[in-house]
């Protein structure tokens, strides 16, 4: 009944894929404040997010969509990880970027409340946070669980909702901007970790919705696109809300925390704009979470598939959703939403950085090991010039690494640790018969393999070591399709 519940739902198109993606990476100038105070004024911020998209969400965007067209199922990055390096990185990779997507998704409840708090202050109360803290995660998870194409339509109309009070306070603000006001900035202020970490979370997760790259219509072009519109909504999400807010009146760096933007409307237009930035603050949460759910379970559904975890991940409900993968990371969300915003943000961010490096290698690996890998959309660069495209972000990534505290480098050794740990034990269980996997042939078959033949025709290869060559060959001339 699972499958033909997922047969049965509608793919994603472009546009709820746009949503997704900007959902996945942004959602909205919720959360930017925190690059103003800790870049010490508005200068640095406003730099950072013209300098940053260059270095870093342009280069990620571009690897993925390459690698996303070139494997279009579920799973994404675990996918291209296996296929350059084996099945141990691969679910190396998938843990690695599952924890840090549960620990991403256990700050929108938390930004939500600290948006509300400021007309409501009983959410400062414990008593009253825990409670809504999970309250929220389960009306959420539930809404996820009624479908994916439910969820991106969704998430089209909660940016127009959540975007519009911003263009609304841009346009009040002009009058009372003075250009002279974005070049402030205190370099002895200037707190330079969480400077990088907020810049860094704020423009990372291109990647993400390759997870769910089996459930989109047309892969092969809808990725390339829904990227290009994804980058421009989130940069100009970022920019003209903050160049409103810092140029129309002065203020000190450090009043610059999460949900300060409702106090900034609050200046420019009245109450009523800043409580329509509260309530956009919940809608923009809302989609958030739900685009960050999808991929955490799609990739646990895509990881099952390819019998790297238990079948019971692979399990749809009658709306073709993922139930046990979706639960499993909902119960992760309400375990870590205790934590505090700059907490999980570093954390979060070191472990992506590990599994995004990862990546980079797997991008410039496959361009060399395997140059006739059927790409239906290639990054129109030699090998030379994509590995230099990647240099930068590399850099940076490694960068936000070193800015770690102890703490984390402590709690992510331990995550890639118990990742380590958990590959040879569900070997163990799958070879032993302990728990059911799906696949059948092995539990290195974890990923499909495309080559180019002489006569430009493609053919699927579905390797692994432990299937007889009769299999081998069965698969190849059962799969086999021109391009």
């Amino acid at each position: 009944m699972g499958e033909e519940a997922s047969k049965s739902n509608p793919k994603l198109t472009l546009f709820p894929l746009i949503a997704l993606i900007f959902y996945e990476v942004s959602g909205g100038p919720f959360g930017v404040e925190d690059s103003v105070r800790g870049g010490g004024g508005p200068l640095l911020s406003l730099l950072g997010f013209l300098v940053f998209p260059l270095i870093w969400s342009i280069p990620e965007a571009l690897v993925t969509a390459e690698l996303a067209t070139s494997f279009p199922q579920n799973g994404g990055y675990v996918v291209w990880i296996c296929s350059a390096f084996g099945p141990f990185w691969g679910f190396q990779e998938g843990f690695w970027k599952w924890f840090s997507g549960v620990m991403d998704n256990a700050l929108y409840p938390v930004l939500f409340l600290d948006y509300m708090k400021q007309s409501f202050p009983i959410f400062d109360r414990l008593a009253a946070r825990i409670p809504a803290l999970l309250g929220i995660t389960l009306s959420l998870t539930y809404l996820n669980y009624r479908g994916l194409h439910i969820v991106g339509f969704s998430a089209v109309f909660l940016a127009l909702f959540s975007l519009s009070p911003f263009l609304i306070m841009a346009l009040l603000s002009i009058p009372q901007i003075r250009p002279s006001r974005w070049l402030l900035v205190d370099f002895a202020k200037v707190d330079w970790p969480g400077y990088f970490n907020t810049m860094f979370w704020n423009l990372n997760y291109w990647d993400k919705a390759s997870t769910l790259a089996g459930e989109v219509e047309d892969p092969s072009k809808t990725f390339p696109r829904a990227l290009v519109g994804g980058l421009v909504l989130v940069v100009s999400s970022y920019l003209i809300p903050l160049l409103a807010g810092t140029g129309s009146f002065s203020s000190s760096p450090t009043e610059w925390v999460d949900g300060y933007f409702a106090q900034v409307g609050m200046f420019i237009g009245g109450s009523w704009l800043k409580l329509w930035i509260q309530l956009a603050a919940a809608m923009s949460n809302l989609g958030l979470f739900e685009a960050e759910m999808s991929s955490d379970s799609f990739q646990l559904e895509g990881m099952s598939k390819m019998g790297m975890l238990p079948a019971l991940f692979a399990t749809r409900s009658v709306y073709g959703t993922p139930t046990f993968s979706i639960l499993f990371s909902a119960t992760g969300v309400i375990f870590l939403s205790w934590m505090s915003f700059q907490e999980i943000i570093e954390f979060l961010n070191f472990l992506y950085a590990v599994g995004m490096l990862l990546e980079f290698a797997a991008f410039i690996t496959l361009r060399l090991k395997k140059p006739n890998l059927y790409r239906p959309y290639r990054v129109p660069l030699s090998t030379f010039w994509a590995t230099m495209l990647c240099l930068p972000p590399a850099l940076l990534l490694i960068l936000v690494m070193c800015l770690a505290s102890l703490t984390t480098f402590f709690v992510s050794g331990a995550v890639i640790l118990v990742g380590f740990i958990l590959y040879p034990f569900l070997v163990q269980a799958k070879n032993k018969n302990w728990i059911l996997f799906e696949e059948a042939t092995g539990w290195q078959q974890c990923h499909s393999e495309l080559t180019d033949q002489e006569n430009s025709g493609v053919e699927l290869l579905v390797s692994s070591p432990l299937a007889s060559v009769e299999e081998q060959l069965s698969l190849m001339q059962s799969d086999s399709k021109p391009s």
